[in-house]
């Protein structure tokens, strides 16, 4: 796996485990030969998971859309920087550039963006891995719903199956490497059987 995009939060949050994870997370990438792909800012966990891959000698592509590089918040020092027209255009660029998806803790933003791209995957728009990395216990009711709908049949076993959950760094990127995606003939089910 050459590179990943990483969706996170553009604040720290409150837990300093957040932080940890997103200098732990940057180095392991580094150290594996894996770019950061992400949003460009270096604000928040964003700003930390690409300063912690630069200091353990690794590649980050940043991918931010105009409106926001105009703010200041562009991380001006990272091995490139895509500046772009729009937020679409900073998404579909980003999974142009990357070979996986991990959302790190956040907010609205990151849930969009790892939904869409999980859901790309479930219509076979790409067939790469998409996970979370869930610092202390995050993203623990999320997974519990995503139960609750492949319970409830909204969701398939395989699709479910499909979302890579880790509390670990190292766990999460291991999965990754041995990564298959459901076969192409798994299909959406429409209507009642």
């Amino acid at each position: 796996m050459k590179s990943i995009c990483v969706y996170c939060g553009s604040n720290a949050g409150q837990d300093p485990a957040f932080l940890a994870a997103a200098d732990r997370l940057g180095q392991v990438m580094a150290l594996r030969g894996i770019e950061l792909v992400y949003g460009g800012g270096r604000v928040g966990l964003m700003g930390r998971i690409a300063d912690a891959t630069l200091a353990a000698g690794g590649r980050v592509i940043g991918v931010i859309p105009e409106f926001l590089a105009l703010k200041e918040i562009a991380h001006m020092e990272l091995t490139t920087l895509h500046v772009v027209k729009s937020m679409h255009a900073r998404k579909a660029k980003m999974v142009r550039l990357s070979e996986g998806f991990i959302a790190m803790p956040g907010g609205i933003g990151t849930m969009e963006e790892m939904f869409e791209i999980w859901t790309w995957a479930q219509l076979g728009q790409h067939r790469h891995p998409v996970g979370l990395l869930n610092v202390n216990g995050y993203y623990d009711d999320l997974v519990a719903f995503l139960d609750r709908m492949t319970g409830q049949g909204f969701l398939s076993p395989e699709h479910r199956g499909a979302l890579v959950v880790s509390d670990r760094v190292t766990t999460l990127l291991d999965a990754f490497e041995r990564y298959k995606a459901p076969p192409a003939d798994v299909r959406i089910k429409t209507g009642q059987t």
